[in-house]
């Protein structure tokens, strides 16, 4: 019954990837384009997790709360319920961009949490999944500094519309709007690189290292970043952050960033090995 139970986990975990989906056509098109779907999935995903949770808790006979990865389903189910409830009460779609992806990368930490034989089929793969994790770190990474700069621009350009006299170096910004524009473009191009990079890297370590992965200071470090910066999206999505919050916002993340690359250097160093 505990393989039983990881199956079920798996299954919602790849329901809940349309929400992921959906998030990510809403930042890139500014619209959501799959959320009636993204949102059946989820409730059908909820069900199979529910499954999940309860044949675990047979299995070892208490509640399934007590390690990480148990926690983490668990959790993952209760924000699920949570945002079903919210949304059938007051039709907070806006809130999907912010709950689809963390629950489906919460139920994806919880369902590599099983110890399994698995192992790559040669070190040509091995390192080619390694190669491609650090490609779509390094390429999100660029994004969101594109965003910081065009972020800290837009700060510079609108203080300097206040002032009844402006310089002469200001009249060679970008207008406002196209400012504006670049920031969202290239945040949206970043979280799905980074989100992309988080599923890449975590399947990769889970290979590698088996249970052993999560405890790993780099991994926490990329997740934590992979958080800030979808919360630096969500409240640019919905809430319509501009200006100085937006710049500040960015510059955390660039540093998040750099912390997280230079935890990502001694990964590389693995692909000598």
């Amino acid at each position: 019954m505990a393989e039983m139970s990881i199956i079920w986990l798996r299954v919602a975990a790849g329901l809940y990837s349309l929400g992921l989906l959906d998030s990510i056509l809403t930042i890139i098109n500014r619209r959501a384009r799959l959320f009636r779907l993204a949102l059946g999935a989820l409730g059908l995903a909820a069900v199979f997790h529910l499954v999940s949770i309860t044949e675990q808790g047979i299995v070892i006979g208490h509640f399934p709360a007590s390690g990480f990865y148990e926690s983490m389903s668990l959790c993952a189910f209760l924000i699920t319920s949570l945002f079903l409830f919210v949304y059938w009460r007051y039709r907070l779609e806006t809130l999907s961009v912010f709950i689809f992806p963390l629950v489906f990368v919460m139920t994806l930490v919880a369902s590599l949490g099983r110890p399994v034989d698995a192992s790559w089929s040669s070190q040509t793969v091995r390192d080619a999944w390694l190669m491609l994790h650090v490609v779509l770190v390094l390429l999100g990474y660029a994004a969101l500094l594109f965003t910081a700069v065009a972020a800290i621009l837009y700060l510079l350009q609108e203080r300097e519309l206040k002032r009844k006299k402006r310089r002469s170096f200001y009249h060679r910004l970008p207008p406002l709007g196209t400012l504006d524009d670049l920031i969202t473009r290239f945040m949206g191009l970043g979280f799905v690189l980074i989100t992309l990079a988080v599923i890449v890297g975590s399947t990769w370590a889970f290979v590698e290292l088996g249970t052993r992965w999560v405890t790993e200071p780099k991994i926490a470090i990329s997740f934590a970043t992979w958080g800030l910066y979808l919360a630096m999206v969500f409240l640019r999505v919905s809430a319509g952050w501009r200006g100085r919050k937006a710049a500040v916002m960015a510059i955390a993340a660039v540093v998040s960033c750099a912390l997280t690359w230079a935890a990502h250097v001694r990964l590389q160093g693995l692909l000598v090995r």
